[in-house]
């Protein structure tokens, strides 16, 4: 006997979807190196702000984006 509410249809009508309006925004996983003292840098911004460090890695990121900055790379 299945539990009323827990049965799966055999077709779904999707003709009344509409189309996510984040879908460019979303996320992409990717694998990166970066340096242990960057990490608990952005750990320790994160128990101070309560935003989960990777997400305030990303706002970093963004900010540098949007704000079209350069890198300033000086060998010696």
């Amino acid at each position: 006997m299945k539990e009323k509410g827990n049965e799966m249809r055999e077709e779904y009508d999707f003709s009344k979807a509409v189309k996510n309006p984040y879908a460019k925004r979303l996320k992409k996983q990717v694998t990166i190196n970066i340096d242990a003292d960057v990490i608990d840098y952005f750990k320790k911004q994160s128990s101070v702000s309560g935003i989960p460090y990777q997400t305030l890695m990303n706002l970093y990121l963004v900010e540098c984006m949007n704000e079209n900055k350069k890198l300033s790379i000086k060998w010696e």
